[in-house]
């Protein structure tokens, strides 16, 4: 793709590499135990929060799956980038301050399990491994679809082996999370979502200037696909959406309130008070990198009318086309950063889960700090090796993976979360039919099709992982007292300190 310019690609590539190496190094000195290697001693800022949590959510498919998915389907795509938006919003706003003051006087809980296991103070394992279990399964395919988009991205900017250039791109995530932690992973997040942020707006402006202004832009894109433009039409075929699609669509929102890596953002920050600070920071970034994205899609249809052999692959095209070779080796080391800023932050939640709730919780309860970090630092290997195997298989979609996974995570996690959160009738064994109902259903929805199979899984998993904690939470016995209070105590807590705010 950019065979005259390769060494700058390069260079560029190989000094970011060594700018996350460094960072790596740096956290790795500042983690002097298993709570600063997992939650960074819960001491980040609201910016660097906010910024972080942006770039750990919306990944690498922000830049390659989703400019796709414009590029093929049009605006008809506005209704995925409307439910994210939504959701990131009301994510911020339902469930990050309570969870921050709920994870910390919950004996300040490092993971989500170890989070639910001491709200409502069952230990007797079976919650905590089951939500482990279903956390590894589900960032499984999460974690492969960022090693896929960073493949495409060097196999497409070098020519590269695609088998190559995914394992190239795992050994570079491995690194800096495999040694720094929680640290690195929110610093070097933080540097990521700039240079995404960075990237998603100069493309789309960079493509107007070159077709001549936005009505010639728009008209060139409606040209090459005479549907591109109509929010209730999809492009690719030209038929009208159904409900199921647009409902499907706007329900990716709903995956955000189960997502372990966004949710560990919210407990990290050093002081709950600072989250509104950072939830506008936070949904601002989202906002417009959403709508860039969308933008880069629909425009590329006036840049390649003729289309492209991978529309995943659009960005990165439009990025050689309309810049020079310094500026397109920074636009494109933003991809690479994209991937990065998620597969570290899914990287280190699988670690601390393997580490913290099941080896400390079933096998070692008296394991020490140390011994901890260290087995945290070799799960990173082990579940970035089989996320690689994944990753290698032919034909690998990003978007199918991210919304596979994205669907798990919020039936599994996202109604257990919020009602946990909210609701003091609500007990362990709610809890743990809550999290099977929504991850058995997201398991099999997605492999049924034709008529109402053909809505997101996302959709029934939430509903029907919502509707069995109700039902189990009342037909089987009420919380003990002591949860009950504890909970009464940091509903108070959270009164007080709202008013403080507003005050």
């Amino acid at each position: 793709m950019l065979d005259n310019n390769n060494a700058v690609v390069i260079a560029t590539f190989a000094l970011y590499f060594v700018a996350m190496f460094v960072i790596g190094v740096v956290a790795w000195k500042r983690s002097s135990d298993f709570s600063d290697y997992v939650l960074g001693g819960r001491s980040l800022g609201p910016f660097a929060t906010a910024i972080s949590t942006g770039a750990s959510e919306m990944s690498g498919w922000l830049m390659v799956a989703m400019p796709g998915a414009a590029y093929l389907s049009g605006m008809s795509s506005f209704w995925i980038a409307a439910g994210l938006l939504a959701g990131s919003l009301l994510n911020w706003l339902i469930v990050a301050q309570r969870l921050r003051v709920y994870s910390f006087v919950a004996n300040n809980s490092l993971t989500i399990p170890e989070f639910l296991a001491e709200r409502f103070q069952q230990h007797t394992k079976g919650l905590r491994l089951v939500a482990s279990l279903f956390i590894i399964v589900f960032y499984l395919f999460y974690t492969s679809s960022g090693l896929v988009a960073g493949g495409k991205l060097l196999n497409t900017v070098f020519g590269m082996n695609y088998e190559l250039a995914v394992i190239l791109g795992t050994l570079a995530i491995i690194s800096y999370t495999f040694f720094g932690g929680y640290l690195a992973v929110s610093w070097t997040d933080v540097l990521q979502g700039i240079m995404m942020l960075f990237a998603l707006v100069a493309v789309p402006i960079a493509a107007v200037m070159e077709m001549g202004g936005i009505d010639a832009s728009l008209a060139s894109a409606q040209a090459a696909s005479p549907h591109v433009l109509q929010w209730f039409t999809d492009a690719a075929s030209g038929e009208s959406l159904t409900w199921i699609a647009i409902a499907s669509s706007l329900a990716w929102g709903l995956g955000y309130f189960g997502q372990p890596h966004a949710l560990a953002r919210f407990a990290g920050i050093n002081d709950h008070r600072n989250i509104p600070f950072a939830r506008r920071v936070a949904v601002s970034w989202t906002g417009i990198g959403l709508v860039c994205a969308l933008m880069i899609g629909v425009l590329g249809n006036g840049l390649f009318p003729d289309g492209i052999a991978d529309q995943e692959r659009i960005f990165m095209f439009m990025v050689d086309m309309l810049f020079n070779p310094v500026v397109s080796s920074v636009l494109l080391t933003a991809i690479l950063a994209a991937v990065m800023s998620t597969a570290d932050s899914q990287l280190l939640i699988c670690s601390s889960t393997i580490a913290d709730d099941i080896y400390k919780a079933v096998f070692r309860k008296h394991a020490s700090q140390k011994e901890l970090v260290l087995v945290g630092r070799l799960a990173v290997l082990g579940v970035s090796s089989v996320a690689l195997l994944l990753a290698l298989a032919p034909g690998s979609d990003v978007l199918a993976l991210v919304s596979y996974a994205w669907a798990g995570f919020g039936a599994c996690f996202g109604p257990t979360l919020i009602l946990s959160l909210y609701w003091k009738r609500m007990n362990q064994w709610g809890a743990l039919s809550g999290i099977v109902v929504g991850g058995l259903t997201v398991i099999v929805w997605s492999r049924l099709s034709g008529g109402l199979f053909d809505l997101y899984e996302i959709v029934p998993g939430f509903v029907f992982s919502l509707m069995s904690i109700v039902l189990v939470s009342l037909t089987t016995a009420a919380p003990l007292a002591s949860v009950a209070r504890q909970f009464d105590e940091v509903q108070f807590e959270l009164q007080e300190k709202q008013q403080e705010v507003t005050a």
